[in-house]
């Protein structure tokens, strides 16, 4: 009761949450808007509304509904599920540092997507969700098991430097794979930075039945991702079946970033950052972490995805380069203050 009492300090006023909710809810419709009305061709509002209310075929609502909209709803969800992902994986291994990106799951899934493209040109949508679901698991399961043998130092630097190590081998592996198979996967490279550039509505009804079902299931751990942040000894006390969640937990994970990964490529850094902002502003209470998680990450990946318009306009730079550019100074960051607060 003492912990659970301590994780209720630790949370901000309800007036708080409810405010920062709103506030995020305006920033996403914001990001929309810019995502839809921002690039080549400058849409206004109102061929906005009647691109969607009621469509006339012309040149610009065309381009609203057969390249705009579509690319809005993938980079949404995909920054959503990336968001949800690293929420969880945070609280389910009690690691500030941990993401589907750092601990080797986009990578694991972006070289199954690419076994796949090799060796089996033909492979639908569905099957290449299917392929990055399994890579992802089996980095997952790799970065774990080696993190576990190296003897002595933090558990969670391990488990980070771990996965690191085991993305750049996997990402070796799958630029090899690309060399010597150049005619097979022309436009992989451009994937492989994290793209959202060309999809279309075909990969919006692949990508928003697993997410919608994805998010929905992890919202409905948030009260257990919460107590399993605590410690194990703590959930277990409090009647939570430790095993049983935080391997429902890691099925949850896998799917939201590997069927972000095969849809969009790997996306670095949206699962490690949005849900440090997300706590900073909430507090640590997941039943509001992971939906406003959610709602963050979505907004973060459509502006990041509009700056990716400007980099080297007229032509568009992968969001997956402009996430980089972004995380990365925030991933040493954490861990240099990781570092002294070991230390103090």
């Amino acid at each position: 009761m003492k912990a659970v009492h301590g994780l209720s300090k630790r949370n901000k006023s309800p007036l708080r949450i409810i405010a920062t909710f709103l506030a995020v809810i305006i920033l996403l419709l914001i990001s929309m808007f810019l995502s839809i009305s921002i690039g080549s061709i400058h849409i206004s509002f109102g061929t906005i509304k009647q691109a969607i209310l009621n469509f006339d075929g012309s040149k610009e609502q065309s381009i609203i509904q057969t390249v705009r909209l579509p690319r809005l709803l993938v980079t949404a969800f995909v920054g959503a599920n990336l968001a949800v992902a690293g929420a969880l994986m945070q609280a389910l291994t009690r690691n500030p540092l941990a993401s589907p990106g750092i601990f080797g799951i986009n990578a694991g899934a972006s070289a199954a997507m690419v076994f796949l493209t090799v060796l089996v040109p033909s492979v639908s949508m569905i099957g290449g969700v299917f392929g990055a679901f399994l890579g992802g698991a089996f980095a997952a399961v790799i970065v774990y098991v080696m993190s576990s043998l190296i003897k002595g130092g933090d558990s969670d630097v391990k488990l980070a430097l771990t996965g690191v190590a085991i993305q750049g081998m996997l990402m070796s592996l799958t630029q090899t794979l690309l060399i010597f198979n150049e005619s097979k996967t022309e436009g992989v490279m451009f994937w492989l930075t994290g793209s959202v550039i060309g999809r279309d509505w075909g990969h919006v009804h692949v990508l928003v039945p697993f997410s919608i079902a994805g998010l929905l299931i992890a919202f409905g751990l948030g009260r257990a991702s919460s107590l399993l942040s605590l410690g194990d000894d703590v959930a277990r006390g409090l009647g939570q079946r430790v095993f049983a969640i935080r391997a429902f937990t890691a099925v949850v994970v896998i799917v939201l970033a590997g069927v972000s990964v095969a849809i969009a490529g790997p996306i670095g850094f949206v699962g490690l950052v949005v849900p440090h902002m997300v706590r900073y502003l909430i507090g640590v209470d997941y039943r509001f972490v992971l939906p406003m998680s959610a709602l963050l990450g979505a907004s973060l990946l459509l502006l990041a995805d509009v700056l990716s318009r400007f980099i080297t306009y007229p032509y568009e730079t992968p969001v997956g380069a402009v996430t980089a550019l972004l995380g990365t100074p925030y991933f040493i960051y954490l861990a240099r203050r990781k570092k002294t607060e070991r230390k103090a």
